[in-house]
């Protein structure tokens, strides 16, 4: 198997644990992410971020405090901009960063929606017990599978200029992914110069000739017993040593795919309690490095 069909194996497996490792019955409705993010009394709010004569609707999350922070750009997992990815994005307000959490999907639905629109259109399209539409299978997960390289890159830098620029920032942008978009919060160093970290989240990496153009440190986060994924590991290790850069990889034992939206829902499993508990230890530590 040669390099770029063993990665489209590997980015196509690990959409199929997504689809399967996150589809419990308590996400359908995903009702205690919503009360979660309802209930922060920090302050949020959706922008039109424009480039291009595209619009990318985000969610941005303000912390606490008089003091300038570092941005950080979260990219959702591909059941898109779900409430859980609206409120990861407040976890990292509640940590400190100023956060803006993109809905890549902005504008690919029938009727110009996002992912809102996709769930809404069909959702009966999404695994048993997945979020409406957004199984990989599904409304939201074909969109986000059809998504142009190019326009995701423009989308990103977009948003990451427009956090930059608020006045609540400090002028460092790191950058988060969760599966999907753990892949592409790789894929989005080897695009961007000025990124302070990025944090991958069981996500796959990027082509090793992509890593000579990575200019900040991959910080990566795994699971155990999410070996497709963290599986990956050593060869990107290799590789990235090969490149000259730094990549900080944990594997969390026991932990599966998606332990950061598994390891709060209502049923989540004690290895993935302790890996998401874990992780943010974690990310927490390292933000004093972007101050």
């Amino acid at each position: 198997m040669d390099t770029v069909s063993r990665r489209r194996f590997l980015e196509n497996s690990a959409l199929g644990i997504a689809a399967t490792s996150l589809a419990a019955p308590s996400l359908c409705a995903q009702d205690w992410a919503r009360q979660a993010v309802d209930k922060s009394p920090r302050k949020r709010e959706w922008v039109s971020v424009k480039h291009d004569g595209r619009s990318v609707e985000s969610v941005v999350a303000h912390p606490q405090g008089s003091e300038k922070a570092p941005a950080i750009v979260v990219i959702h997992e591909i059941f898109g901009m779900s409430d859980w990815a609206e409120k990861v994005a407040d976890e990292f307000a509640e940590a400190g960063y100023l956060a803006i959490a993109p809905d890549l999907l902005s504008g690919m639905a029938p009727k110009g929606g996002g992912t809102k629109e996709l769930e809404a259109s069909a959702p009966a399209a999404a695994p048993p017990g997945a979020p409406a539409g957004g199984g990989v299978g599904g409304s939201v997960g074909s969109a986000i599978q059809k998504l142009p390289p190019a326009q995701i890159t423009a989308d990103l830098n977009a948003v990451a200029d427009y956090v930059k620029k608020l006045p609540g920032c400090n002028g460092k942008v790191c950058v988060v992914g969760f599966s999907w978009g753990g892949g592409q919060s790789y894929t989005f160093a080897t695009n961007r110069k000025d990124l302070a970290a990025s944090f991958v989240f069981y996500g796959t990496p990027p082509d090793a000739a992509a890593m000579a153009n990575i200019q900040c440190p991959v910080y990566g986060f795994y699971g155990g017993a999410d070996a497709r994924v963290s599986g990956t590991v050593p060869g990107a290790q290799e590789a990235m040593k090969a490149a000259g850069k730094f990549y900080e990889p944990v594997i969390y034992e026991g932990a599966a795919h998606g332990f950061m939206r598994g390891g709060e829902q209502p049923d989540a499993t004690e290895p993935n309690k302790k890996a998401r508990d874990a992780a943010w230890v974690k990310l927490k530590a390292l933000r004093p490095k972007f101050v």
